[in-house]
């Protein structure tokens, strides 16, 4: 059995060997649209924690500015694999805003769906093409990563290898086939080990859950509804569930973010609470197979509306069904 299909074929509760996929494919901010005029296409603005694009002088490179009296920033160990539950809030998320503890406290089960998925990852992985570094896969089980206006009940994970980004979709029905696979971006890496320092430290989310967190997030004004994109770690150090030496570390508690409000699929507000994150290396042989099953010619992912204005179109029912939920660029 191959790595994806032992992936598949795994408990969604204990899938345990790839990183928080955070590829989350980027929850790109300001809408999740390609920079204009960008020869390349398909880039999207993510802060500096996926890309420099957008990153300058006039915004001091996107890197967060921090007072004196803030905390240290916290930084991911060069490599880890954490299991992950989402939780998708469309009631009641402006009066109980993340981070959320798992389950979210002050919200009820009619506020929100459960999914789950693995993530990831290692730093220190480099492209046989030589082209960026690091790599990470985020494994989203039953339920894809909620940031797309379609209908997100299907099996999909996001890999990044690299500099170079792609998106998986598994046909739920027939495990063991090959998935569908597109190009989802040219410059879209795993986020840096220190990828904290370009989001801002944000001292009223730390007060969260008894004060325990650091809570670092960005809010794009959007009408009524900011977008929102947060992570929260550990505000106190422990030791790695498996690297038993390890120097006890501040662990990732969540990942946050406004996913798509549209009627499909209604994700508001998305929350990723890691369970069992530990230092342990995604196996090597996963991203070769992954490269291995890579088509020789990959057409571009449109998954956002208005992605790939001259590709051939497709109804909203069309993108709401089967595997047609994947269009591709014809350009």
């Amino acid at each position: 059995m191959n790595c994806l299909s032992w992936i598949l074929s795994m408990n969604k509760r204990v899938i345990v060997s790839l990183l928080a996929c955070f590829l989350v494919v980027t929850v790109c901010l300001g809408g999740c649209k390609a920079v204009a005029n960008n020869p390349k296409g398909h880039i999207y603005f993510s802060q500096g924690v996926h890309n420099t694009e957008g990153c300058g002088q006039s915004n001091d490179n996107c890197i967060a500015t921090r007072n004196l009296d803030d905390p240290s920033d916290p930084e991911y160990p060069q490599w880890w694999i954490s299991d992950w539950t989402m939780y998708r809030v469309f009631q009641h998320y402006k009066e109980v805003p993340p981070p959320y503890d798992l389950p979210p406290k002050d919200l009820t089960p009619d506020d929100y769906e459960v999914s789950y998925g693995t993530t990831y990852y290692d730093s220190t992985y480099i492209p046989e093409d030589g082209d960026g570094e690091g790599a990470m896969l985020e494994h989203y089980e039953k339920r894809c990563l909620p940031i797309f206006p379609q209908n997100n009940h299907y099996t999909c994970s996001f890999v990044s290898l690299g500099n170079k980004a792609y998106f998986l979709r598994y046909d739920d029905q027939n495990p063991n086939q090959k998935p569908n696979i597109c190009f989802f971006s040219p410059y879209n890496h795993p986020p840096r080990t220190d990828f904290i320092k370009h989001l801002p430290y944000n001292t009223e989310e730390s007060t969260h859950l008894n004060n325990s967190l650091q809570a670092y997030s960005i809010r794009v004004p959007n009408g009524d509804q900011d977008i929102l994109f947060g992570y929260a770690f550990n505000k106190n150090s422990t030791g790695d569930s498996f690297n038993k030496s390890a120097k006890p570390y501040r662990h990732p508690q969540s990942f946050y973010f406004s996913g798509d409000p549209n009627p499909e699929p209604n994700a508001p507000i998305v929350s990723q609470n890691y369970t069992n994150f530990r230092m342990e290396q995604p196996e090597p042989l996963m991203w070769k197979e992954i490269v291995e099953i890579l088509p020789p010619k990959l057409e571009s992912c449109c998954l956002f509306a208005n992605d790939c204005p001259n590709s051939v179109s497709k109804s909203k029912d069309q993108l709401s069904s089967g595997l047609d939920a994947l269009t591709y660029s014809k350009n």
